[in-house]
C-alpha cells in the first residue's frame, strides 16, 4: 500500500495507535457507528442480542479521546463511512487495529470487499497470563490492576 487511509476505533484511541505510528500524516476516519450508539447492535458480552444504548459519558469520552488526535470525525454506518472516506483520498487500502471485538472484524471483511485491510497489533496496556473477560470493563480491571500497579512503588 502506498496511499492508505487509517481507520481508527474505538479499542485503540491514543497517539499509540499503531496504524497511527506506522502511517504518520496519512488520512485518518473515527465514525460513530449510529446503530451501536443507539443499542441496535449485537455486543461481544451478548452476540445474539443487542446492547444498551451507549451513554452520553462513554460518547463524550470518546470524542474526548479523538480530539487529541489527527483524526476526521463521521457517523453512520462504520463500513460505508470508512469506504466513503478512503474514495475521497484516493486510498489504495485500509490501516486499522486489530481487536478482538467481533464487530471490528465483521467490518474489516466488509472493507475487504473492496479494499485490502491491513491490522497491526497494538501493544497491550497489560500481559495477563489468565483468561480475559471483555465483557465488562471492572472485570478486566479487577484482573489488570495487579499488573498495572506492580511497578511502582510507593516513594519515600
Amino acid at each position: 500500500m502506498k496511499n492508505p487511509i487509517l481507520w481508527l476505533h474505538g479499542d485503540a484511541l491514543g497517539p499509540s495507535n499503531p496504524a497511527l505510528l506506522a502511517h504518520p500524516g496519512q488520512p485518518a476516519v473515527f465514525v460513530f457507528d449510529r446503530e451501536l450508539l443507539r443499542g441496535n447492535s449485537p455486543t461481544t458480552a451478548d452476540p445474539q442480542g443487542a446492547a444498551e444504548p451507549v451513554s452520553l459519558k462513554r460518547i463524550g469520552f470518546l470524542y474526548e479521546c479523538l480530539l487529541e488526535l489527527p483524526v476526521t470525525l463521521r457517523q453512520g454506518d462504520v463500513a460505508s463511512e470508512v469506504l466513503r472516506f478512503a474514495q475521497a483520498h484516493g486510498a489504495d487500502g485500509i490501516v486499522t487495529s486489530s481487536s478482538v471485538d467481533p464487530r471490528v472484524g465483521s467490518i474489516c471483511r466488509t472493507l475487504e470487499q473492496s479494499l485490502p485491510v491491513v491490522q497491526l497489533e497494538p501493544t497491550p496496556f497489560v500481559e495477563l497470563e489468565e483468561g480475559v473477560n471483555l465483557g465488562r470493563f471492572s472485570r478486566y480491571w479487577r484482573q489488570a490492576e495487579r499488573e498495572v500497579w506492580a511497578d511502582w512503588a510507593p516513594q519515600a
